[in-house]
C-alpha cells in the first residue's frame, strides 16, 4: 500500500469520525496497514519458498529418474551388442556346418558310387559259398543273409556264463567250430565279431552296462580266435552293441535269451593279400 493511499484514508477518516468532530489517530492505522501488509508479503514469501522447494524436490526425482534411465540405456547397449557377437558366433558356426555338410554330401556321394561298384562283389544268398557252409548244422548256431553280408549267430547263453565274458563248458569249442567253417569258405573276407546282450541292468562293478558288458564277450571270442590260431588278426575286429540291436523284442525270457549273442558278420571286403 503506498503512502499516498495511506494519507487519504487519514484525512476521509478525520473528515467523516464521530459527531462531526474530526479523529485524527494516524499512527495505529498505519500500523494496522503495514502489519496487514507484512503478513501478505510473508504468506507470499512462504508460498514461493514452498513453490521452490517442490520445484527442487521435483529436480532431484528428475535427476535419479534420468541417472537409471541413463543405466538402463546403458545396459540395453550392452544387450544389443552381446546379441551381435553371438549372432555373429553363431553365423560363423551355420557357415562351418554348411560346408561340413557340403563334404559329408560328397563323401556320401564317393560311399554311394564305391558300394555300387563293388555291388559284384556281394556275397548272394544262393552263392555256392553259402551252400558249402555247415554252421547251420551246429547246434546254437544259424546263419542269415543281411543285405550284402552273411551273419552268423550263435547263442550267448551256449558260449559264456550269465552276464559274463567267462566262457562255460563247451562254450570256445563253439566259437572254434564255427570260426573254422567261416575260415574255410571265406578264407580272405573281413570278419566281424559283434557283441550283443538283451536290455536287462548288468549291476556289476565290473561291466557298468551293457555296452562293457558286450564289447568283453566279442574281445574274448577274438582272443579265442587268435589264441587258437584259427583266423589271423588282419582278418578280424571287434565291436560290442549293447542292447542297441535285437532282432527279437525283449519283453519275454525267451526274447531276451535270443537277443544275447555274438555274431559273426562276413563282408564281401578282402583283407589285403601278402
Amino acid at each position: 500500500m503506498s503512502r499516498l493511499t495511506i494519507s487519504i484514508g487519514l484525512i476521509l477518516l478525520t473528515a467523516t469520525s464521530g459527531c462531526g468532530r474530526l479523529v485524527k489517530s494516524p499512527n495505529k492505522q498505519a500500523t494496522v496497514a503495514m502489519q496487514q501488509q507484512m503478513q501478505l508479503v510473508a504468506q507470499q514469501s512462504q508460498e514461493y519458498q514452498n513453490r521452490a522447494q517442490s520445484l527442487d524436490t521435483n529436480n532431484q526425482e528428475l535427476e535419479s529418474l534420468l541417472a537409471q534411465s541413463r543405466q538402463q540405456v546403458q545396459l540395453l547397449t550392452d544387450e544389443v551388442s552381446a546379441t551381435r557377437d553371438q549372432l555373429k558366433t553363431t553365423t560363423g558356426q551355420l557357415l562351418a556346418m554348411r560346408d561340413d555338410n557340403s563334404q559329408l554330401r560328397t563323401k556320401t556321394s564317393a560311399l554311394v558310387a564305391s558300394v555300387q561298384q563293388r555291388a559284384g562283389a556281394e556275397i548272394r544268398a544262393n552263392n555256392s559259398l553259402l551252400k558249402n557252409l555247415t554252421i547251420s548244422d551246429i547246434p546254437g548256431a544259424t546263419v542269415r543273409q543281411d543285405g550284402d553280408v552273411v551273419r552268423v549267430e550263435l547263442a550267448g547263453d551256449q558260449i559264456f556264463m550269465p552276464g559274463s565274458p567267462y566262457p562255460k563248458e563247451g562254450g570256445e569249442q563253439l566259437i572254434l567250430s564255427v570260426a573254422a567253417d567261416l575260415r574255410r569258405n571265406f578264407p580272405n573276407n573281413i570278419i566281424g565279431i559283434e557283441g550283443h546282450t538283451d536290455d536287462k541292468p548288468t549291476h556289476s562293478q565290473q561291466f557298468p552296462s551293457n555296452h562293457h558288458l558286450s564289447v568283453a564277450q566279442a574281445l574274448a571270442t577274438y582272443n579265442t580266435l587268435i589264441k587258437r590260431n584259427v583266423m589271423p588278426a588282419q582278418q578280424l575286429f571287434v565291436i560290442g552293441h549293447g542292447e542297441n540291436h535285437p532282432v527279437v523284442s525283449n519283453a519275454t525270457d525267451a526274447g531276451k535269451a535270443r537277443n544275447r549273442r555274438i555274431e559273426f558278420v562276413v563282408y564281401p571286403e578282402r583283407i589285403a593279400s601278402r
